[in-house]
């Protein structure tokens, strides 16, 4: 292991997150913003403070992923993982298959971190500076505290040492996992009207799931999907009826207030 492999693992961790989230910042609060700030569900922008504050924390996660990333991945600990260098190893068929039981396994392992990290007692300490975006941008995505970014990279360990993993999962999961990422914080609902009811949609995690929790500090914790919010009963009870108003727009409506906080030191 040399500090050659931690910068490269650096840079391909950090151009995903400045590709995807930089488009979706191009996009929708540069390009379009005047055109399409309407359709925004909190319709008043962040201030400039805020995407700094975003992107510094989004950079000092970048390190720490990128760290575990060549701690696993190119490091005596390797031989140890399940990593695999031959695709016809395990086959063509695997290497697809495997991709939904890692969204399953990543959006399991988050929820109930998540939660985790709403306690309380460890709230200020873990999660707070992720929730200072109470507006979240496309910025927001990676904005952890040191520590969460660390509990946040336990997926990798989790996948290495339980899945027979090539490193092109690695990559395409998380290059798919960085644009739902982004979608989530982006400000905006891309899924059409009466998605969140439809017989799919009910179970997967929308723009404005991800958006009340940072507005309110409490409920839907899922990441890819909302099976877990469910099932537990964290899904905000006005989901549906935000996501209708949101996608129901036609016109430029009445600033909104302030973003109200439920608690700022949120349950479990």
């Amino acid at each position: 292991m040399h500090w050659t492999d931690y910068f490269t693992h650096l840079y391909h961790v950090g151009f995903r997150y400045f590709q995807v989230a930089g488009l979706g910042f191009i996009i929708f609060y540069f390009l379009f913003r005047r055109k399409m700030s309407y359709k925004k569900i909190q319709l008043k922008f962040p201030k400039n403070n805020d995407y700094w504050r975003e992107i510094l924390f989004s950079a000092i996660t970048i390190c720490i992923f990128g760290g575990v990333s060549v701690l696993l991945l190119k490091s005596p600990i390797t031989p140890y993982t399940t990593l695999y260098k031959n695709i016809d190893d395990h086959g063509w068929f695997y290497f697809f298959a495997i991709f939904p039981v890692m969204f399953i396994m990543h959006d399991t392992y988050f929820y109930w971190m998540h939660r985790a990290m709403h306690h309380r007692k460890v709230f200020k300490l873990f999660h707070l500076v992720h929730h200072r975006s109470t507006n979240p941008s496309p910025w927001a995505a990676y904005a952890f505290h040191p520590l969460e970014a660390v509990v946040e990279a336990g997926i990798f360990p989790i996948f290495l040492f339980t899945l027979p993993m090539h490193r092109l999962h690695f990559f395409l999961f998380f290059f798919m996992s960085i644009i739902y990422n982004v979608y989530g914080h982006l400000g905006f609902e891309l899924y059409p009207k009466s998605f969140s009811k439809s017989r799919v949609g009910k179970w997967i995690n929308t723009s404005v799931s991800h958006n009340q929790h940072h507005q309110y500090f409490k409920g839907n914790y899922g990441l890819y999907f909302l099976f877990w919010d469910r099932i537990m009963g964290t899904l905000r009870k006005d989901y549906d009826e935000q996501f209708a108003e949101v996608k129901g727009r036609k016109t430029v409506q009445t600033m909104i207030s302030p973003v109200p906080r439920e608690s700022i030191e949120a349950t479990a």
